[in-house]
C-alpha cells in the first residue's frame, strides 16, 4: 500500500499523509506488552517524522498514522505484515494540513487500564460537550427521540448556542454512530433511523438570532447531498443556519452530477454546498466529487460559483478538499454561511 500526494497538491510541501486503520489482536496482550510495543513504536517513529495514536479496547486495535508519506508507507508495510495482528482494514488514507497529534510520537491509550500514556506533559482538553456525546450516541441508535430531546433541552438551557451544540455534540454524535456501524455495532437500519432523529433535533436548536453585516445579503445556495449519498444530517443542519443568516436556501439530493449541475444552472445560485455523509468515512468518494466539484463549477459559463464540501471526510482532514478543487471545506458547520458570503464577495469585486 503506497500513500500518494494529490497531484493539485504537488507544491503543498508542508501537507503530510495520514491513515488510519483497525485490527484485531492476534492475542491478548501481557502485561507490559503494550508499554514495550509503544516504546518500540516510538522510537521508530521519531527516527521517520511520525506522530500519531494507537487505542487498544478488548483486543482490537485502532492506530492513525501522519507524516511523510513515504515514511508512512514504509510503516505500513511493516504494520500490515505484523503477525500479532489480523483482520486489518484501512478506514481512512489522505493528506492533511496540519498534524491533529503533532506533540505526540505515539499516545496510547487503553481502556483496559483506563491508563492514558503519552511523551507529552499535558493532554488537549475536549471540549465541555464532549462527555454527551456517548449518552447521545447510544440514544440516537436506540431511536429513543424523546431522550434525545430533553437531553438537547437541558443543554440549551444551560446557555450553549445552537453553533456549539452543532458543532461540538451533535456532528460528533454523528460520526460516532459511523464508528459504531462499522464495528458492526449497528445496522444500516439504526444508523439511518438515527442519522434521522439527530438531524431534527439539530433543527429543534437552531436559534434565530444570527446577527452580522451580511445578514441582508440575499445570497443564494443551494444545499446537495453528493450523488447518490443518502445520509443527509448535515445538508439539513445548514439549511436551519442559511436561512437564520438570511440567506435563499433551495435543497437538492440529486442522482447524478449532471442533474446537480442543470439546477444551479436552472435556478443561478452564488454558491453550492455538496455533502458526503457526516457519520461515515468516504474515501473512495473523493474521484467521483471531484468530477461533481467541476461539473458545478462550470455549470454556467462566465458566472462564478463558489462550491463548498463537507461531510466527515473534511471534518477530520480539511486539506482533502483541495484535492477535489472546491473552494471551501467545512470542518463543521458552525460558521459556514459567513464564510461562503464572503468567498461570494470575493469572486464579486473587480479584478
Amino acid at each position: 500500500m503506497q500513500v500518494h500526494r494529490e497531484s493539485a497538491l504537488a507544491d503543498s510541501a508542508d501537507w503530510v499523509g495520514c491513515l488510519t486503520y483497525q485490527s484485531r489482536a492476534i492475542a491478548r496482550p501481557a502485561p507490559g506488552e503494550l508499554e514495550k510495543l509503544v516504546a518500540q513504536a516510538r522510537h521508530r517513529n521519531r527516527s521517520l517524522g511520525l506522530t500519531g495514536m494507537l487505542l487498544y479496547d478488548n483486543g482490537r486495535f485502532l492506530q492513525t498514522l501522519e507524516g511523510p508519506p513515504t515514511a508512512i508507507a514504509a510503516v505500513w508495510d511493516s504494520i500490515s505484515r505484523d503477525p500479532r495482528h489480523c483482520e486489518i482494514e484501512v478506514l481512512t488514507e489522505h493528506l492533511v494540513s496540519n498534524r491533529l497529534f503533532a506533540g505526540w510520537d505515539l499516545l496510547l491509550y487503553s481502556r483496559e487500564d483506563n491508563k492514558r500514556r503519552t511523551t507529552r506533559d499535558s493532554d488537549l482538553a475536549p471540549h465541555a460537550l464532549a462527555h454527551y456525546v456517548p449518552g447521545l450516541t447510544r440514544m440516537a441508535l436506540e431511536g429513543d427521540d424523546a431522550r434525545i430531546n430533553a437531553q438537547l433541552a437541558a443543554i440549551a438551557e444551560q446557555g450553549w448556542s445552537a453553533d456549539d451544540v452543532v458543532a461540538h455534540l451533535i456532528e460528533p454524535v454523528a460520526r460516532a454512530m459511523g464508528d459504531a456501524w462499522l464495528a458492526d455495532q449497528c445496522c444500516e437500519f439504526d444508523l439511518t433511523v438515527g442519522l434521522s432523529m439527530l438531524q431534527l433535533a439539530g433543527h429543534a436548536v437552531r436559534t434565530h438570532a444570527c446577527t452580522n453585516s451580511l445578514r441582508q445579503s440575499r445570497y443564494s445556495i443551494l444545499l446537495a447531498t453528493a450523488p447518490g449519498e443518502q445520509h443527509m444530517v448535515g445538508t439539513a443542519l445548514l439549511a436551519d443556519q442559511f436561512t437564520d443568516a438570511g440567506w435563499r436556501v433551495d435543497m437538492a439530493f440529486p442522482g447524478s452530477k449532471e442533474a446537480l449541475a442543470n439546477q444551479i444552472a436552472a435556478q443561478g445560485h452564488d454558491a453550492v454546498d455538496i455533502a458526503l455523509s457526516d457519520a461515515l468515512p468516504r474515501q473512495s468518494a473523493l474521484a467521483r466529487l471531484r468530477d461533481t466539484v467541476e461539473q458545478c463549477h462550470n455549470a454556467v459559463p462566465g458566472n462564478l460559483v463558489v462550491v463548498s464540501v463537507g461531510g466527515r471526510m473534511f471534518a477530520e482532514a480539511s486539506a482533502s478538499a483541495a484535492s477535489v478543487g472546491a473552494d471551501h471545506a467545512r470542518r463543521n458547520i458552525g460558521g459556514t454561511s459567513l464564510r461562503l458570503a464572503q468567498l461570494v464577495q470575493q469572486g464579486r469585486k473587480p479584478q
